[in-house]
């Protein structure tokens, strides 16, 4: 799949959340020119719901400006946190060569009348009177108390080449500009909203209930270590809380998560999480379960709030170290009950938290390593491989952002992280490239068959990023990973991978594979036939030539028997391998 296309599922996916009542912006229809404006009114929802956590259908539309007489402001956001007023100018484009490459024309975005709309006009300079949607903009900012401390800032969702940032300003009219460009919007929207990792948790407040609490609400105790002090909170907190909050957070408030959600391989913990919330009435999960560990700034927690038996809990910058299988289950159930009553579901049940905040966070590197050593030491319902350990270094973050910037590839540096992408039809879950994989297809496509064979290889290579980014050898890994897909849907599926398959990928790389990247696909099942057709030949052509002899003891009758050794481990690997294939294939 191409980055574009992910685009065009989320879209697609956005467009099938809108309501009936509003079929016509965005009908379900085969006809092209309505499916594409559809999508255009999609492209904004993508940047809404990416950017400010809008995760409503109808909150985010509420927000959409485009049509006729709009000023040139297709949407906006009035961000009551950051005290800005977000201009939204949209061009989405149908294909994916013009979404990569066809600009934005200047005179387009010297037609936003941000200028007018703040200054209270009623009609653009042609005398056309302003849309509702413009209309109920200027009534909104026109509400705000604090206005006064308030900015502005243009988004233009498009290409713009060449054009400095105070030519810009001129532009909209004075105002700051930020431009999401097709690079910016696949690593910024497409990518985030794949992986779940599109909203930011900043401060958190969950709802805390007190009616059975005998002793309040929490224990807190402090704790030295060696990497600065902390402060330990444990209470229990409705199940319902951590639901709603993993729904609209997801897998950005599992960064220092060793892993993401595991979907199929987690399957028997998250039926047994399912079942203890939705087969109960009384709160037996709060037994069953191990609980959750969750790291903060800073964490407050007030049990007088004005309301009987109820408390409030405040954390800053959370992140789950422990328990994420926990609270993603809980979201999905939250997600999949939301139009029924979602309260009754969850209601009596609580789940038991432990906030660890570090009171000492100023020294970033000492924060992450004591974040390793507690995520490393904690018990959890499903164990925690060595793999998913290194999933959070530097190296792993690095290669999965360039395979996608440059190749569009999905690599699962973290087990479950492309689960969200994956459940919500954005993407297939064969375009997920696995982790260990990668490196199998790194290594056989550059000529070091034996190696790719290898068990635990992800925990295993030492290599560094630059060799790793090399563009030949990450070309070679691209077209020989499209080869071991098309190989793996032609034998059975159960197969095991052996050394074989990997030669043979490694010799699709030598024979077939075209200078443009843009080729790769287009022939590769046609030239793994010619591969595999003389396959057999071939290596009985290495037989007759580098055979050994080679004598053994018959252990029954203690004979001395001759027999033939081929070390083909050392021919797949050596330059020799090569010569011998481009000889052969020659014929």
């Amino acid at each position: 799949m191409t980055k574009y296309q992910t685009l065009i599922n989320i879209l697609d996916t956005i467009i099938k959340d809108a309501p009936a009542s509003m079929n016509k912006k965005y009908p379900r229809t085969s006809d092209v020119e309505k499916q594409n404006q559809a999508r255009a009114r999609a492209f904004i929802h993508l940047y809404l719901k990416v950017n400010f956590g809008i995760l409503d259908f109808k909150e985010r539309e509420h927000f959409i400006t485009d049509g006729s007489y709009d000023g040139g402001i297709d949407g906006y956001y009035i961000h009551s946190e950051t005290k800005t007023v977000y201009f939204i100018q949209s061009k989405f484009r149908t294909n994916d060569r013009n979404f990569e490459s066809k600009q934005i024309d200047l005179t387009e975005i010297l037609v936003m009348d941000v200028n007018r709309i703040l200054d209270g006009e009623n009609s653009d300079e042609d005398g056309n009177e302003y849309n509702g949607k413009i209309k109920q903009l200027q009534r909104e900012i026109s509400s705000i108390d604090d206005i006064a401390r308030y900015s502005y800032q243009v988004i233009i969702l498009a290409n713009l080449k060449d054009v400095k940032a105070s030519d810009l300003r001129k532009l909209t009219g004075g105002f700051a500009a930020s431009v999401f460009d097709f690079n910016k919007c696949y690593e910024d929207l497409v990518f985030p909203v794949i992986t779940g990792t599109f909203y930011k948790a900043s401060d958190l407040s969950i709802n805390i209930d007190l009616s059975n609490k005998n002793a309040g609400s929490k224990i807190s105790y402090t704790v030295l270590t060696d990497k600065g002090e902390c402060e330990i909170t444990v209470l229990f907190v409705p199940t319902i809380e951590l639901g709603r909050i993993m729904y609209k957070y997801k897998n950005s408030i599992l960064k220092y998560n060793p892993r993401s959600y595991l979907g199929h391989e987690g399957k028997k913990v998250n039926t047994a999480i399912k079942e203890t919330i939705l087969e109960n009435s009384t709160n037996e999960f709060a037994l069953y379960n191990n609980g959750v560990t969750m790291l903060s700034d800073e964490t407050y927690i007030n049990e007088r709030i004005g309301q009987k038996n109820k408390a409030q809990l405040i954390v800053k910058n959370p992140q789950i170290i422990n328990g994420g299988q926990t609270s993603y289950t809980l979201s999905r159930i939250y997600e999949e009950n939301l139009e029924d009553d979602v309260e009754k579901v969850f209601q009596s049940k609580e789940v038991l938290v432990k906030i660890i905040t570090l009171l000492e966070n100023s020294n970033h590197e000492n924060k992450v390593d004591l974040i390793k050593n507690i995520s490393n030491a904690t018990n959890q319902q499903t164990p925690v491989i060595n793999a998913d350990k290194i999933s959070n270094d530097d190296l792993q973050v690095k290669i999965q952002k360039w395979l996608f910037d440059h190749y569009g590839l999905l690599y699962e540096r973290k087990r479950g992280e492309f689960a969200d992408g994956v459940f919500n039809g954005y993407i297939p879950a064969k375009s997920v490239l696995e982790r260990n994989l990668f490196f199998r297809m790194f290594y056989c496509s550059n000529g070091k068959v034996t190696k790719a064979r290898e068990k635990k290889l992800f925990i295993r290579q030492n290599i560094s990023f630059e060799e790793l980014t090399d563009k030949d050898s990450l070309d070679n890994s691209y077209y020989g990973f499209l080869c071991f897909k098309k190989m793996s849907k032609l034998k059975h599926p159960n197969q095991r991978v052996d050394l074989n398959t990997y030669a043979k990928v490694r010799a699709m790389t030598l024979l077939f594979k075209p200078d443009e990247i843009d080729n790769y696909e287009e022939n590769i099942e046609r030239d793994y036939k010619i591969l595999n057709d003389e396959w057999k030949s071939f290596l009985k052509a290495f037989q007759e030539s580098y055979s050994n002899t080679k004598t053994r003891k018959d252990k029954k009758t203690g004979e001395l028997k001759t027999y033939q050794s081929y070390n083909y481990s050392k021919w797949f690997d050596s330059p020799q391998f090569e010569i011998d294939l481009i000889k052969h294939y020659k014929k």
